[in-house]
């Protein structure tokens, strides 16, 4: 009897889901295969109910907007369909079979790569393998674009929003790239440039790829749950889909576009310490503040682990992650978790190499040694350094910085300062006192002392900015 083998399976990856999930699923197939209502339709004997890409973009374009891009419905419908049933010659059905629907949502929702593989093969071209690293690379950047938009349609971006966040469309490609450029042959060996594009990858290769790369996972979970309107509500949803976008605090109201976008927040957040990923704050932001090194000095210092992020005249957006508060001292400070990155024209995480412990500097109003904030490298050839006669930096790397494996940054090793904003994440230190914040000019008399001998007159005063209230921005 095949209808056992069937429902074996069947009863297999429906055994996955708690009952709560699986009425979700059910309630789901039922509106897609429209006879919810059609008390006929389940009498008459083998008349089964089929969900097909028609029904698929109706439920999508029920809506005025649609949740979905069409180009991600057609490759989910793609996707159900590859999944083959025992004793039925698949593939030739234009119609998908609740058997299909619910292994389809178990691989992709609950499966390992090797169950994930064989769907998001189909997902990327209907023909199956092998498949060129460009055609993966227009589903990576269909696969983030559907997710930007079903987290902006959902409001679930958490205070931040296509408005008060640079323009996505470039930082699709350059987190697609991103991605995509870890695409290794069997070899070990990662094709680059052209050669990637035009590079034909098996379905083995891939699925190392996509057990390496958890963002794939994550996307498509995001897009299925977010954007059918599945399980989106369910205790099951994992921390790496919960902290995919950090809450965003502090720019609401305040006329401010951030230099990074949502693609970048998404990547960056994901190589923070866990504990760090729920919650970005701005702290500093040179169109808010004004372009002063000492204001700078005055928002950052003493307020826990916090992400600077600069853009030089050239365009070129880039930055580090501090793990630690900043202070003011002539020594380096920081540990192994801090990192440089850059954000346009490439998007690149660039981790801490062993080499020295030069994580992070800061140093204000002195003789003898460097002043400004710098990250990695030594004094005078850092990864990233901004002056403290505010508006120049440079970024030295010959052929790289010792201390992250970091190239140069900017687009000139000298750059001149365009905009700059520093973020706060995760929660802020208890020492850094909620109700009625000090300046560190107030608490630390030798900074202030050291300011005053340098000519510079406490720019806080009067500049003292309302205690933001920890109010939800979302």
């Amino acid at each position: 009897e095949m209808g056992n083998a069937e429902s074996n399976a069947y009863q297999n990856h429906l055994s996955r889901f708690l009952p709560e999930e699986q009425s979700d699923i059910d309630g789901l197939f039922e509106t897609l295969s429209g006879s919810s209502g059609s008390a006929g339709a389940k009498n008459v004997k083998g008349a089964k109910k089929t969900v097909t890409l028609a029904a698929l973009q109706a439920r999508q374009s029920a809506h005025t907007r649609e949740p979905l891009p069409e180009p991600m419905t057609a490759r989910l419908y793609s996707g159900m369909k590859s999944i083959d049933l025992p004793g039925k010659s698949s593939g030739l059905s234009e119609q998908i079979a609740k058997e299909q629907f619910v292994i389809f949502m178990s691989n992709l929702l609950k499966g390992n790569a090797d169950e994930k593989i064989s769907i998001i093969m189909r997902m990327i071209a209907k023909t199956g393998g092998p498949l060129k690293g460009k055609q993966i690379l227009e589903f990576i950047e269909d696969l983030i674009t559907s997710v930007i938009h079903v987290l902006s349609y959902r409001k679930e971006l958490k205070g931040w929003t296509l408005e008060n966040t640079r323009d996505s469309s470039s930082g699709v490609k350059a987190l697609a790239s991103e991605l995509l450029s870890e695409l290794k042959l069997p070899d070990g060996t990662k094709p680059v440039g052209s050669q990637l594009l035009e590079t034909n990858f098996d379905q083995s290769v891939i699925e190392d790829w996509v057990y390496r790369v958890p963002q794939i996972s994550v996307f498509l979970s995001v897009v299925i749950r977010q954007g059918l309107h599945v399980l989106h509500s369910l205790p099951d949803q994992t921390n790496d889909i919960l902290n995919l976008v950090p809450h965003c605090k502090g720019i609401k109201g305040r006329g401010v576009v951030s230099l990074f976008d949502i693609p970048a927040i998404i990547y960056i957040n994901s190589h923070l310490p866990a504990e760090m990923q729920h919650k970005w704050q701005l702290l500093f932001s040179s169109r808010l503040h004004g372009e002063s090194f000492s204001q700078l000095c005055a928002h950052i210092v003493n307020k826990g682990p916090c992400i600077v992020i600069i853009r030089d005249l050239d365009g070129f957006l880039f930055g580090g992650f501090a793990s630690h508060s900043w202070e003011v001292k002539p020594q380096f400070q920081g540990d192994n978790r801090c990192f440089l990155f850059s954000v346009f024209p490439t998007l690149a995480v660039y981790t801490y190499t062993g080499y020295n412990d030069h994580y992070m500097y800061l140093n204000h109003g002195q003789q003898t040694m460097p002043n400004g904030l710098g990250m990695g490298g030594q004094h005078g050839y850092f990864g990233l350094w901004i002056d403290s006669d505010y508006g120049k930096g440079h970024s030295k790397a010959k052929p790289r910085c010792t201390t992250y494996n970091s190239p140069q940054l900017s687009a000139k090793e000298d750059f001149t300062l365009d905009a700059m904003e520093v973020w706060a994440v995760g929660d802020a230190p208890e020492s850094a006192g909620k109700k009625g914040k000090k300046s560190i000019l107030d608490v630390d008399p030798q900074a202030q002392a050291l300011l005053e001998m340098a000519g510079k007159s406490r720019q806080s005063e009067g500049l003292r900015e309302p205690v933001e209230e920890d109010e939800d921005d979302d």
